[in-house]
């Protein structure tokens, strides 16, 4: 079997995905790229969400428990409770450049010592129900109510970036909304990698061959009859029918069937650290680098932590190791995607897309009564890969009560004079990178201080 190491270096095993991939393109390989908005820079997406409110104080925006800690927190109304968790050592991490991080934030340390990764602090959640908070990031909009109002981030970037790929956008376990978007970058939402199979797979009982294509050939006719093409919805259906037909047609399932006995998918488990497919942390990031790396998809959502909802004690041995496993799994995401050249171009894979973690909301800075924390509107996010400026902080928690303090968003500093992040934020400097400016109307500028020039 080849080791970790092996597997990042070896040609012969890159080189066999990258025919694995090539091999199941086929009717789509010739449309791939060919539909990518004009100037639009060669991007990919992959949404990591942190399921049920994560531990900022354990993770991304953490305090020196010498500063912070249970002899002064009725004034800084902030206890880190690291001297409580069951889980780890309890000690912050601190980077190359002295920025502090959490003591569950795992392998993405060395990321931002890297500079392939940036973490935004002090964003305002505006929210403490779970839907809400979940929504307004996936969207960059503000719900009605528990309603979405608008569409995903990532259907706006599928829809910019064309329908070259087989399933431009592709979500594992994550909400997905079009409300006003092309029917091609509507997620295609699945619950297991078993789930995706089944669609990619061809399923009994088969029709004869010739039986199948008079079936093809009569719903072809019907959909080409002149009330057909006036309707929009029939013209949909059968787009959809074509791309369902070639996608089953493809052999795309090769490339998700990580339970095979080959070396490639052997390689595969051993890099992300799973034995079979289920829907861990470690398999969903692997999901999302087959999917991107395999010419499958666009955008990817996937979730890698869930679990996170800790109003009680459990959230001394439950947090910060869900939190950290999560992490984990992105960060050998971002390996994996660093270890291949990219189309022949000298870059790697990771040069081209763009990864965002994000959670609904944080928790709060003080421990309550039962031994847990509860809802905080204050939260966070990481981002890094393709366009993103890496190894920076941008944006601040304040060290009372950690509020979210105005940015300065060509800098990424505090200013009085700047504004409160938020998730649309982020979004609208993803979408602003792309091309795409104000297309939606988000309501607010990108960051600047983001992305790189």
């Amino acid at each position: 079997m080849l080791t970790r190491r092996g597997f990042l270096n070896s040609s012969a095993v890159l080189g066999g995905t990258a025919a694995l991939a090539t091999a199941g393109m086929g009717a789509f390989g010739r449309l791939a790229g060919a539909q990518v908005a004009p100037d639009a820079p060669d991007r990919y997406y992959v949404f990591c969400y942190f399921n049920g409110g994560w531990d900022i104080l354990l993770g991304l925006d953490p305090r020196d428990p010498q500063r912070f800690n249970n002899s002064n927190f009725r004034s800084t109304l902030i206890q880190p409770g690291y001297d409580q968790l069951q889980s780890g050592d309890g000690m912050v991490r601190r980077a190359a450049d002295g920025t502090l991080f959490g003591p569950h934030i795992g392998g993405l340390l060395s990321h931002f010592d890297a500079g392939a990764m940036s973490v935004v602090r002090g964003m305002s959640m505006d929210t403490l129900t779970h839907e809400v908070g979940r929504r307004r990031f996936l969207t960059g909009k503000p719900p009605a109510g528990l309603q979405a109002r608008g569409s995903n981030g990532s259907v706006w970037l599928a829809s910019h970036l064309g329908e070259g790929e087989p399933i431009p956008n592709l979500s594992l376990q994550v909400e997905s909304y079009n409300k006003d978007q092309p029917n091609y970058a509507s997620a295609l939402r699945v619950n297991s990698v078993a789930d995706l199979l089944r669609a990619l797979r061809p399923q009994e009982p088969l029709l004869p061959r010739g039986a199948a294509r008079q079936v093809s050939e009569h719903l072809r006719d019907a959909a080409n009859c002149p009330g057909s093409r006036r309707s929009a919805f029939w013209q949909a259906a059968e787009q959809s029918r074509l791309k369902a037909v070639d996608m089953v047609g493809s052999s795309l399932d090769a490339l998700f069937d990580f339970d095979a006995r080959t070396d490639e998918m052997a390689a595969l488990r051993q890099h992300f650290g799973f034995a079979r497919a289920d829907v861990s942390p470690e398999v969903q990031a692997a999901f999302a680098a087959q999917a991107i790396m395999g010419g499958v998809s666009r955008c990817v959502s996937i979730e890698v932590a869930s679990g996170l909802d800790t109003h009680f004690d459990e959230w001394e041995r439950d947090q910060g190791p869900r939190q950290e496993r999560g992490f984990n799994a992105i960060s050998r995401l971002i390996e994996r995607l660093q270890s291949a050249e990219y189309h022949h171009t000298g870059t790697s894979w990771f040069d081209h897309t763009t990864i965002i973690g994000f959670s609904e909301f944080s928790r709060t800075a003080l421990l309550n009564d039962r031994g847990g924390r509860d809802h905080s509107l204050t939260g966070a996010c990481l981002i890094g890969g393709g366009g993103v400026r890496g190894g920076q902080i941008i944006g601040r928690s304040s060290d009372v009560g950690m509020t979210p303090e105005k940015v300065d968003l060509a800098t990424g500093a505090p200013s009085p004079d700047g504004e409160i992040l938020r998730p649309e934020h982020i979004l609208r400097t993803l979408l602003e990178e792309v091309g795409l400016g104000d297309a939606p109307d988000l309501r607010v500028g990108p960051v600047p201080a983001l992305m790189r020039a």
